[in-house]
């Protein structure tokens, strides 16, 4: 029966979805072997083994990140070397500066995009599969499917959701088609399933109704809650009937989204920093970042609290896979200097650019035209710093010798201080070694 299911239709990420619903059907029915058919348990392990198989992806996006770090200064300068500039030649001459210094580090201004091309159809797919569980979790379809099939049942249940004012609920029911019942039973929250066991109290499938009840609450349910509610009904519904431990209802379902917060912003905590650029502040890519440090987690939040909770399961494992791999990425990154971090990019760039026939002398050459190497820049920097402390010593030097050699005027105020100073030092060398009289 599992052939009815929904699943995602989409382009490419339906296709993508496919390949995920097979790996989460064999993780739930591997755990259904050893007695625990829990959907939230599915969702973690399922999790983890989807971001270790993509953590190759994550390194490589991170390096990208740490060589963007290293280059922004030289960025930064070339923006501030052509700002207000808005002739062709300008632009242009800013457009090649820009590229020898990508060119330099051995990187593509369009790096990153790749790893995200192949990082986006996967993670829209991975929501498809955790929203449409019935339709790639083939028993916990087939279980539905039963009730699904059974006409009186869909007659009752008809009318149930037309009069249960839930635009949700609705929305899974459609058409009234045997794999839309099999979604909206499978998307019924506590309250609803509740109201609907009453209503069908009696009923020629009252049995079926139950058992079928019983085994999706048992895999929907994770630390007392149902998978399918969101926080934030779950909290509202605790608020107002005031069941058995009401109080410890809301406490767990206020975990979400404050554990969907913190981990997300260990998450971006974690993540390498753009460099501050020494002349005029604080970069674009560094108050870009420092804003999706702020708003980012608490996004995810706020997604967290009013979307079903086994969003939430996924969202907070993620986080934490992702802020574990990150601790992990930074210190394996730490261990390699950036020399070796560009002399590993640039042989990778050059590596390409023979397969297109370029010959790889051309990216240094290209470099060298508007930007020093990282060595040069860095030995640069502190030949400067150590010629403008030796100016400063010998500016004070000149100062002082000029104060004490020059002679002013008879009776004038620079006279006096001559005097004074002249007897303070006189002073001071009868009384060196001794005590002064009284």
């Amino acid at each position: 029966m599992a052939q009815f299911m929904t699943k995602s239709s989409m382009p490419i990420i339906g296709w993508v979805a496919e390949v995920l619903g097979w790996l989460m059907n064999g993780i739930y029915f591997v755990i259904s072997a050893i007695g625990l058919p829990n959907v939230g348990v599915a969702i973690i392990i399922f999790t983890v083994i989807l971001l270790m198989a993509m953590m190759p992806l994550q390194i490589k996006q991170q390096r990208f990140s740490k060589l963007q770090s290293l280059m922004q200064p030289e960025l930064s300068k070339i923006q501030a070397k052509y700002k207000g500039k808005k002739d062709q030649v300008s632009q242009q001459k800013m457009m090649d500066e820009t590229s020898a210094v990508y060119a330099k580090y051995g990187v593509s201004p369009t790096g990153s995009c790749i790893q995200l091309l192949i990082q986006m159809p996967v993670l829209f797919a991975l929501y498809q599969v955790i929203y449409k569980i019935p339709g790639y979790i083939t028993i916990i379809g087939d279980k539905i499917a039963v009730l699904a099939n059974d006409s009186n049942f869909v007659t009752v249940f008809s009318k149930f959701v037309k009069d249960s004012n839930s635009a949700l609920l609705t929305r899974n029911f459609a058409n009234g088609e045997t794999k839309n019942i099999i979604d909206a039973v499978y998307g019924l929250n506590t309250k609803q399933w509740d109201a609907l066991l009453d209503l069908c109290s009696g009923a020629s499938f009252e049995n079926t109704l139950h058992n079928v009840h019983d085994y999706v609450h048992r895999a929907t349910s994770f630390l007392t809650l149902n998978i399918s509610d969101a926080p934030w009904d779950i909290i509202r519904n605790a608020w107002n009937d005031k069941p058995a431990f009401w109080v410890l209802l809301i406490i767990a379902a206020l975990a979400f989204p404050v554990l969907a917060w913190f981990t997300q912003w260990i998450t971006y905590k974690l993540m390498p920093q753009p460099n501050m650029d020494d002349s005029d502040g604080p970069s674009a890519m560094s108050s870009t970042m420092k804003s999706m440090n702020t708003v980012m987690p608490i996004m995810s939040a706020f997604f967290c609290f009013t979307l079903p909770v086994g969003v939430g399961i996924y969202w907070i494992m993620s986080a934490v896979i992702r802020a574990l791999q990150q601790y992990f990425i930074n210190r394996k990154l730490d261990q390699e200097s950036p020399e070796d971090i560009i002399q590993a990019a640039q042989e990778k760039m050059n590596k390409k650019r023979e397969k297109q026939g370029l010959p790889p002398q051309k990216i240094s050459s290209q470099a060298h035209i508007s930007t020093k190497s990282f060595e040069v820049e860095k030995k640069d920097k502190a030949e400067k710093a150590a010629e403008r402390a030796e100016k400063n010593k010998k500016a004070m030097e000149e100062s002082t010798n000029y104060y004490n050699n020059q002679s002013p005027r008879p009776g004038s105020i620079a006279s006096k201080a001559n005097m004074v100073r002249a007897f303070d030092e006189k002073s001071g060398g009868n009384n060196k070694g001794g005590k002064k009289k009284k």
